[in-house]
């Protein structure tokens, strides 16, 4: 398959926008759960951090001695993110920090950057398709 770094950022961007629906949904539905404590998905910083320097070779593992085993996976995340449960605030009585409107706008932002990042990469792979097809 034809790749470039901006083809697999785009595709690892997708992937922790689609871990970032799965938590924010879960906070929603946790809304009126006593002391549950709502989680966020930090990413910024890192694709930032990949941005900025055009690369992505420093993320991806390499082997560093012969005998040991390929550490490729196709399916792991070019942006590095993590999940953050904050334990700061406390919204309700009963110990629960969901804030539902502003997870409800978390939510609609989060599907606008994803169906942006999915026009991105199937706009990528029709111009692939397009230019192979060209060359018969």
């Amino acid at each position: 398959m034809i790749e470039t770094n901006t083809s697999r950022r785009n595709e690892s961007l997708l992937q922790v926008l689609n871990v970032q629906h799965k938590v924010t949904t879960e906070n929603i539905a946790n809304a009126d759960t006593p002391n549950y404590k709502k989680k966020s998905v930090e990413f910024e910083e890192e694709l930032r951090r990949i941005i900025e320097n055009g690369k992505t070779e420093n993320l991806d593992m390499h082997r560093t001695h012969p005998k040991h085993f390929p550490v490729s996976n196709p399916a792991s995340s070019v942006v590095p993110y993590r999940i953050v449960e904050n334990n700061e605030t406390a919204m309700n009585n009963n110990g629960n920090n969901v804030d539902i409107d502003m997870e409800m706008a978390n939510l609609s932002e989060n599907q606008l950057l994803y169906n942006y990042m999915v026009d991105r990469v199937s706009g990528h792979y029709k111009k692939m398709k397009n230019l192979l097809q060209d060359l018969k």
